[in-house]
């Protein structure tokens, strides 16, 4: 398991000191730097990162403040800082650890051990939520079919349609409670009668009254709602 990180520090050099300790890690990758609180958070709310090693004393924010402003974003957090006095307070907001500056490999070493158990904890409690196989009916007998097997998925009254391929499976269900069980980092929402698995999109252009049409990789054209326009789907959008 990769864990994807963001790292924030007003203090250049002691950000380069972390980057490059972290960058000799083969199952982290950093995804970005920060020098402020308020680009802490920008950051974290951009990448949606596993973990942010975050200083306590910034500018703009402190590192308090950034994991008040993330509210409900679930990061996994090691505070980084030269201040031991901060430390209660840190476990208080849970964070999963508190480095202390000038810290040891080694003492680097158990903070990221901790860090991986937090993330892999995590990951096995969001994924218990998600389908990870889904029975459906056959004219004969039942089956199971993967997530990923699944190209979009239509509202049809009081079901929903799995399109998969050339395969169309049936089952009872509102669009909005069998979406709700599919990983948002895959399936995502795109009109009141249709989601979509993310790399099934092709292309996206702009359409009337704001709204826009979807090419899937198979061919087929969807309609998608500004009103489920979110971040999933603005790395996919053209500029109007």
């Amino acid at each position: 398991m990769t864990l994807r990180a963001v790292l924030a520090d007003d203090e250049p050099l002691a950000r380069r000191k972390l980057a490059r300790l972290l960058a000799q890690k083969f199952d982290i990758h950093l995804e970005g730097e920060a020098s402020t609180g308020t680009e802490a958070v920008e950051l974290i709310r951009r990448v949606k990162p596993d973990a942010a090693f975050l200083d306590i004393h910034m500018p703009g924010m402190d590192g308090f403040q950034v994991v008040e402003a993330l509210g409900t974003l679930q990061v996994q957090v090691v505070f980084v800082t030269a201040y031991d006095e901060h430390a209660a307070k840190a476990f208080d907001v849970e964070a999963t650890d508190y480095l202390l500056k000038p810290y040891t490999p080694e003492r680097l070493d158990a903070a990221l051990k901790r860090l991986r158990r937090a993330c892999a904890a995590q990951s096995a409690s969001q994924e218990s939520r998600f389908w990870t196989r889904i029975l459906v009916q056959g004219a004969r007998f039942a089956t199971f079919i993967l997530p990923v097997e699944i190209d979009w998925i239509e509202a049809d009254r009081n079901y929903v349609v799995l399109h998969c391929g050339s395969k169309e499976h049936l089952i009872r269900s509102t669009l909005e409670a069998f979406a709700g069980r599919l990983d948002p980092d895959v399936f995502i929402r795109i009109s009141r009668s249709a989601a979509v698995r993310l790399d099934c999109i092709k292309t996206i252009e702009p359409s009337t009254h704001g709204d826009y049409g979807i090419t899937l990789t198979d061919g087929k054209r969807l309609a998608l709602s500004r009103r489920f326009v979110n971040a999933s789907l603005r790395r996919f959008m053209p500029k109007k």
